[in-house]
């Protein structure tokens, strides 16, 4: 076997070993004395109502896959941002304005089809 695998192997099973020791002894040495009220669910401290496993509108995770996607556009516009002085600096400025243009107006392309669509819209 390749010696540079050796210290990954080592690491691997001690980080095994010790996950499985703490378990074992939570395990043994925890208190365990359950009661309906640690067994209940806890939201906020209110009682619990209706069904847990209700189903949601498509909708939601449709605005929660968006709400995803436009921050991940912030993610690139803040390093693309802090960067840009050294750009222009650098004589490539232009370049890269043009770039992050493209990309914010694929962006907005697609924010006005979702729009158009009432994808953003709650009944």
């Amino acid at each position: 076997m390749n010696e540079s695998y050796v210290s990954l192997l080592v690491l691997a099973a001690v980080a095994l070993g010790l996950g499985t020791v703490i378990l074992m002894l939570n395990g043994l040495l925890g208190p365990s004395k359950p009661t309906a009220s640690k067994l209940d669910t806890f939201e906020t401290g209110n009682e619990p109502e209706g069904d847990a496993r209700q189903r949601f509108s498509i909708r939601f995770y449709l605005v929660a896959i968006l709400f995803i996607l436009f921050d991940i556009e912030v993610v690139f516009l803040f390093p693309w941002a802090v960067l840009f002085k050294d750009y222009v600096a650098a004589g490539l400025g232009t370049f890269m304005f043009v770039e992050m243009a493209v990309f914010v107006g694929i962006l907005a392309i697609g924010l006005a089809y979702v729009w158009r669509k009432g994808a953003l819209e709650w009944d």
